[in-house]
């Protein structure tokens, strides 16, 4: 069975009096994604500055790699790596440089440290800009030079803030792929995003923080099966049998385009085949139709009354 690389319970924290956190229970287990989501004041960056040990918290307990993080300090931030929103890196040094200098604070030998720089810099595909100044590396390069960074003392846990805010489609798919390759290997990475889409592809659970308390949690599936909102969506070639469609459908509602229908809560594969099967006993024709299921951008403005998703506060 899956070990907890993040345990949490109860943990409760506030500040001047006002409850920011209000009895929150995590279980991340060892080698998967998972992404914390809510709202802007939600409480995310308290709670992921509780697990990085920054903020003591005021209750509840906090293990990290099976160490608690108020007793075992040191033992908790010798495990683990964060990568903040923007990139940690020295624009005056190389990329080679920068890796090397995080090798020295991390006390490697010279021979242990070459070899970590030279495998991190082939890993993030930074080899032929290995000796450039960082101040001339695009966005993407610098995302990917700052992960590499965390990664020098080989930690198993790893605290991703927004990895690909501001990086172009391709950029952003390629640190995707470094992500899913580091678990892979077996790294436990703890991600926040503005980007739901992101958490879609990438996590294996998601909670959803609102108000200091989680107000859902579950695969990204688990949720989107929490929301009402299946439908198909059928176009007609014209008018006349878009109106008999109406008459056969006297449930289906008009759709955002012209000579479009709505049938809301068919998108199982027989409901599809009795729906169609019905229309054509009535000879009508779909020229076109689509299933359409809720995605995360419909559970968070489900959970939280919200369409947007900050991850700042």
């Amino acid at each position: 069975m899956t070990s907890s690389a993040i345990a949490v319970s109860g943990l409760r924290k506030a500040y001047k009096g006002r409850t920011v956190l209000d009895g929150i229970d995590l279980d991340v287990r060892a080698g998967t994604v998972f992404s914390l989501l809510g709202p802007n004041g939600a409480g995310k960056t308290t709670t992921v500055n509780v697990l990085t040990t920054l903020t003591s918290p005021d209750g509840g307990t906090v293990r990290i790699a099976g160490r608690d993080v108020l007793t075992e300090t040191k033992a908790v931030r010798a495990a683990i790596g964060v990568t903040g929103q923007f990139a940690a890196v020295d624009e005056l040094l190389t990329g080679r440089e920068n890796l090397q200098l995080m090798a020295e604070l991390k006390r490697l030998g010279s021979a242990e440290g070459k070899r970590i720089v030279a495998g991190l810099l082939e890993r993030f595909d930074l080899v032929d800009s290995a000796q450039r100044l960082v101040s001339t590396y695009s966005g993407g390069m610098r995302r990917k030079l700052d992960l590499a960074m965390t990664l020098v003392g080989g930690p198993r846990i790893i605290f991703l803030d927004e990895p690909t805010t501001g990086l172009d489609p391709r950029s952003r798919r390629a640190m995707w792929g470094i992500i899913r390759g580091l678990v892979a290997d077996g790294v436990t990475v703890f991600l926040t995003t503005q980007y739901l889409d992101e958490a879609d592809q990438l996590a294996d659970r998601i909670a959803v923080l609102d108000h200091g308390r989680l107000v859902a949690e579950g695969s990204p599936e688990q949720l989107k099966r929490q929301i009402a909102g299946s439908h198909v969506r059928l176009r007609f070639a014209g008018v006349a049998e878009f109106e008999a469609a109406a008459k056969v459908l006297p449930d289906a509602t008009s759709g955002d385009e012209s000579l479009t229908l709505r049938v809301a809560g068919a998108g199982g594969v027989k409901s599809v085949r009795d729906l169609l099967n019905r229309l054509a006993e009535h000879a009508i024709e779909v020229e076109e139709f689509s299933v359409h299921t809720p995605d995360l951008d419909d559970v968070f403005l489900a959970l939280t009354g919200r369409a947007d998703v900050e991850v700042n506060a």
